[in-house]
């Protein structure tokens, strides 16, 4: 209640210090008049849309956003932690150390028909090979399933590095580092940001053992996703600006200053956010992906910066510069990245419905919903519940009535 009393007053007043009519506001919100006003009287509640476009078109600088703001209580956004205790998912610094070749022999690892011993380079390329083809799984198959089978691998990679050669020990363990990375966000995608952190918690202990100093710098821009999606924008920021020192490698720094940006831009902080995608953009711009070893982040968005800023543009209540972006970025994902495409589409689809362009939004999510089974996704299932909250606007369009027994479909709870 308190929150109306201080919100819609503001706005009100700032509203009038621009020299705006209530319709005048509404139809340069595409808003409903009568919902604005008892908005502004606080016999309604702003919902966070709302409040980030008025924020960005009064130029309030954040202020309506930050008077509006309440914590988002969706169950399923990714920040649902895991009962505490020790994990039953984690390998363990003492387990990968002392790990043996059994593992390994037990599983029958064969390669050619042959099975061959840990200490073999070959294996440690088949399994490279593996994590690159996980990797393109992952975009298409759901993470629950996938999330056994990453298991296992990461767990066998670290019993292949503790019996290799000293040569190319350092090599199997960052090699599992990164299957256990992946593993991480496949946990958080499956909604279990418990397991999503600990696994990246491993990744990080595996990569120090073997010489990488700097996935420690990463883990944090993967746990600022964490607090994004649980709707801690300030922590998003803080944890961003810990993985940005100046000995850190450009992708990381990259990566990292690309988040801080998001959560600037949840702040309504626009000029902090517009700051950190220039740096963001300069990095990554810097940091050339030779395939020598597995990518850290995205491997789909070919200017992480450019896509980043259409999701930022949204946020900070600028949809119709949003959409335009995102449309060109979107054209340049993979045919076969349906997690990518999915994640950046929803996005495209609610700027489009945000500026009011209903139809063309519904024909957007329509065709990502039927590829919604194959890809579940507990992160781009709140852009989808975003979707149905700014399109539960347009309950007359006929689109948005043929559209809802989808979405409601995708957002229904899963059951076991």
């Amino acid at each position: 209640m308190s929150t109306n009393l201080c919100f819609g007053p503001e706005l009100r007043r700032l509203r009038v210090e621009a020299g705006l009519t209530l319709t005048e506001f509404s139809v340069a919100l595409n808003y409903d008049k009568g919902h604005l006003s008892k908005v502004e009287r606080g016999e309604r509640s702003p919902s966070p849309e709302l409040a980030r476009r008025c924020d960005a078109f009064l130029g309030a600088d954040g202020e309506l956003q930050r008077l509006a703001t309440r914590p988002e209580a969706d169950s399923d956004s990714g920040s649902a932690e895991s009962p505490a205790g020790p994990s039953r998912w984690l390998i363990g610094r003492r387990a990968v150390l002392s790990a043996g070749t059994g593992v390994l022999i037990d599983l029958g690892v064969k390669l050619g028909g042959q099975a061959l011993s840990s200490a073999d380079d070959p294996l440690l390329g088949s399994y490279r090979m593996q994590f690159d083809q996980l990797r393109k799984l992952g975009q298409s198959t759901a993470p629950k399933i996938l999330l056994p089978l990453l298991e296992t691998q990461t767990r066998m990679v670290a019993g292949l590095a503790s019996d290799a050669r000293s040569a190319s020990r350092a090599s199997a363990l960052v090699l599992a580092s990164r299957f256990a990375e992946f593993t991480g966000w496949m946990a958080q995608e499956a909604g279990d940001s418990g397991a999503a952190l600990g696994w990246t918690g491993e990744a990080v202990e595996l990569a120090r053992a073997g010489g990488d100093p700097y996935l420690g710098s990463y883990a944090l821009v993967r746990r600022a996703l964490v607090t994004m999606y649980g709707g801690d924008a300030a922590g998003t920021v803080a944890l961003a600006r810990r993985a940005q020192g100046s000995e850190l490698p450009p992708r990381i720094r990259g990566l990292a200053a690309q988040r801080e940006a998001q959560g600037h831009a949840l702040l309504g902080n626009e000029v902090g956010c517009l700051r950190s995608l220039d740096r963001a953009r300069e990095l990554l711009s810097d940091d050339a992906l030779n395939g020598a070893e597995p990518v850290i982040g995205t491997s789909h968005v070919s200017d992480p910066a450019a896509m980043s800023t259409g999701w930022c543009l949204h946020d900070l209540g600028r949809p119709k510069a949003a959409a335009e972006v995102l449309d060109r970025e979107y054209l340049r994902l993979p045919p076969h990245a349906l997690r990518t495409r999915a994640r950046y589409g929803f996005r495209r689809s609610l700027a489009h419905a945000a500026s009011g362009e209903v139809e063309h939004a519904c024909a957007i999510a329509g065709e990502l919903l039927g590829v919604m089974p194959a890809v579940p996704s507990a992160t781009v299932n709140s852009d989808v519940r975003r979707l149905a909250r700014e399109l539960s606007r347009f309950r007359s369009s006929r689109a948005v009535r043929d559209l809802q027994p989808a979405l409601a479909r995708v957002l229904a709870p899963a059951h076991s």
